[in-house]
């Protein structure tokens, strides 16, 4: 039952959860704190604050934490799964529609609209992170970064992994 349980309470939140992982926090925190009671507030906030500090996406690493704790490593499997299937199967259906209308010229309008948007909204991201990197490490700091970045990957080809890993590494050594 409680297998069932964990479905219901991830799939419901992350489908009505539209926006994403923080968007969908509440609505796990009604799930888990008030319908089934499976943390406190204070554990579930407790818990939220650790889920910030790691990578990846907030509501499977809380719904693998929540799974595993009520049901081991099969409840964690389901929990995360039903976090993820609301994405799934939409986007098993955005494609199907896709793929259906992909020689239409409409479609065909609409991607070559939205590459330069994303292009600016990307541009405008590594701005904002290069403006900020520069008001807390100083310009050279940010400038050797760059530099150093740039060369192992298009001169060496060390894979983005590695320079990144590296950049974080340098960046705890000499910048905290």
């Amino acid at each position: 039952m409680v297998y069932v349980q964990l479905f219901t309470a991830f799939f419901i939140a992350n489908i009505l959860g539209y926006g994403g992982g923080p968007a969908s926090i509440p609505l796990i925190e009604k799930e888990v704190v008030g319908t089934y009671g499976w943390l406190t507030t204070q554990q579930f906030s407790e818990m939220l604050a650790i889920a910030n500090t790691l990578p990846g996406p907030i509501a499977t690493k809380m719904a693998g934490f929540i799974g595993y704790q009520e049901a081991g490593i099969v409840g964690a499997s389901i929990a995360v799964f039903a976090t993820v299937a609301p994405s799934v199967l939409l986007l098993v259906i955005f494609l199907r529609i896709l793929y259906t209308y992909k020689d239409s010229p409409q479609v065909k309008r609409m991607t070559n609209l939205i590459r330069p948007v994303i292009a600016v909204l990307l541009g405008v991201m590594a701005f904002d992170f290069f403006s900020t990197s520069y008001e807390s490490s100083g310009m050279w700091q940010t400038v050797g970064i760059i530099v150093v970045s740039f060369l192992l990957l298009e001169k060496r080809k060390w894979h983005p992994a590695v320079v990144i890993s590296g950049a974080l590494i340098y960046g705890a050594i000499f910048l905290s």
